[in-house]
């Protein structure tokens, strides 16, 4: 296990609408170098990049057509080696995202893959024997390549899917995961993640991580002995190097190799009853809505048994939002997302900060860019100051990627540092504290202290310090007796009377 991932938190980065500085309307490297200082200083010392690598950009990136070189929109790859340099310089870290269960259909691979001759990469991809043969419950393209034969997709048209083999082999045309061809697509990966991190790179964020295998168990078993073979590499020739899974079931993920696994928005799990549960039949129960009127043991039922089963395997990452998912101003206002980052940021494990969700971005009402569809709202510009375009690019507005918040009351990074009650201020201080206080880190044990279905407030122990929160629009008490002091507190806290007593709207931490 690195070292350093007990004391991290990540800051992703959407690469395309992070900072623009050469004023084509597209984000780039070099932006995201010019605002490292900003990062540090907010209290993320760690980030993760979406895909920057050659792609025609059908899914933003994620249908990659080099692996090897930087995506010319964002820079060259001299850019992208300076970026590690100036990270590590600030005792930084920077994952890069990989996508190992397809490719673009015009990556190389591919072009080679669809010829009617046999060549080396004939069986890098998932195909079926004739182009009249699908492939039932999966989707796939046939006609339009020169091989007789239809090919399986992962995701969108233009992502087809690599060949790591078919578990349950039901057709002639499936590979076993242990034959030749589906070892070869596996040390092909090996091979892109060995290139970058000899450049630099600490590692990455994994893309569909339990997918790769076709046709699996319930358990992934065939997918989890890939990314065994994968850890055990690194653990040989790149010790300090991370991994972090798009999971979202860390019973698998961490015993298969993975550092860290995502907190997914499931729906029901128990991140989703957290901020995202208005999907819930009867209105939005989540726990931080102040007049949602949550349940706090609808989160435990869920997270326990995950905690439990794998502390001592790897993390648990709970992050605010992500590219995938609609930035929780939708439906959370500032008081409430400063109770919710406050709880995100003092649990066990790794968390990640998505860009913007500092100062409260919005979520917007776009068209679809780039495959993003309900997803591009959350993918917009950064917004920095009020001059032109946010502070994001100098270009011309119609030229950007996507456009900025237009709202004249649009957050910004410079309004919010010039306000002490701003979101922004809150998320300082709580990595501040979550930096200085071991026991607020990934390792330190927790304890559920209080808790009870539909009460408030919630009380848990992270090592030695209680930690306190109180979501809801009255004053809540729980039993808990203790002569511990705020030393973080949103709101107002009291423990005089042997009890715990907490203002609406508050969260504190005591040692």
């Amino acid at each position: 296990m690195p070292d350093w991932l007990k004391d991290t938190v990540f800051y992703e980065i959407y690469p395309q609408s992070f900072r623009d500085t050469n004023n084509d309307g597209i984000g780039d490297i070099n932006g995201i170098i010019q605002k490292l200082d900003y990062i540090h200083d907010l209290g993320c010392n760690a980030l993760w990049i979406n895909p920057c690598y050659d792609s025609p950009f059908k899914d933003a990136g994620y249908d990659v057509r080099d692996y090897k070189k930087v995506a010319p929109r964002y820079g060259s790859n001299t850019d992208l080696y300076r970026l590690f340099g100036e990270a590590h310089n600030r005792g930084m870290h920077v994952l890069l995202d990989l996508v190992p269960g397809h490719t673009s259909e015009e990556h190389p691979w591919f072009l080679e893959s669809q010829k009617a001759e046999k060549n080396e990469f004939s069986d890098r991809y998932v195909w079926t024997n004739a182009a009249f043969q699908g492939i039932g419950g999966h989707p796939y393209i046939s006609g339009e390549c020169p091989r007789d034969g239809s090919y399986m997709l992962n995701f969108f048209k233009c992502q087809p899917a690599l060949n790591y083999g078919f578990l349950n082999r039901t057709e002639d045309w499936q590979m076993a995961p242990d034959a030749p061809a589906c070892i070869a697509t596996r040390e092909a990966l090996k091979d892109i993640m060995r290139f970058w991190m000899d450049h630099g790179c600490d590692g990455f964020r994994v893309d569909m991580a339990d997918s790769l295998v076709k046709e699996d168990d319930e358990h992934k078993s065939a997918t989890c002995q890939i990314w065994h073979n994968i850890r055990q590499m690194m653990d040989q020739e790149y010790p300090d190097a991370a991994l972090v899974s798009e999971w979202s079931n860390p019973q698998q993920s961490l015993k298969a190799g993975f550092h860290m696994d995502f907190y997914l928005d499931h729906h029901g799990n128990g991140y989703n009853t957290l901020v995202r549960d208005g999907e819930t039949p009867g209105g939005d129960h989540s726990f931080f809505l102040k007049n949602g009127h949550g349940d706090i043991m609808r989160f435990l039922k869920d997270y326990l048994p995950k905690y439990n089963a794998t502390r001592k395997h790897g993390y648990i990452s709970f992050l605010t939002c992500n590219h995938d998912t609609p930035r929780e101003t939708r439906t959370l206002s500032t008081p409430e997302l400063k109770l919710a980052y406050a709880f995100f940021f003092t649990m066990p494990g790794v968390p990640f900060l998505y860009y913007g969700d500092e100062i409260g971005m919005r979520y917007l009402d776009l068209p679809s860019k780039e495959g993003g569809y309900a997803r591009t709202g959350t993918r917009t510009p950064m917004q920095w100051n009020h001059e032109r375009n946010l502070g994001f690019s100098e270009a011309n507005p119609d030229t950007l990627y996507l456009p900025v918040d237009s709202a004249s009351d649009a957050p910004t990074v410079e309004s919010s540092e010039k306000d002490p009650d701003s979101l922004l201020q809150a998320v300082k201080a709580l990595l501040k504290l979550r930096h200085c206080e071991e026991d607020l880190q990934a390792d330190a044990i927790f304890e559920v202290l209080y808790a009870e279905k539909e009460r408030f407030p919630f009380v848990f122990r992270r090592g030695s310090l209680i930690i306190a929160v109180n979501p809801s629009g009255q004053e809540q008490s729980a039993p808990v007796t203790t002569e511990k002091k705020p030393i973080f507190t949103i709101g107002s806290v009291n423990t005089e009377h042997g009890k715990l007593t907490l203002a609406p709207q508050s969260f504190s931490v005591l040692k």
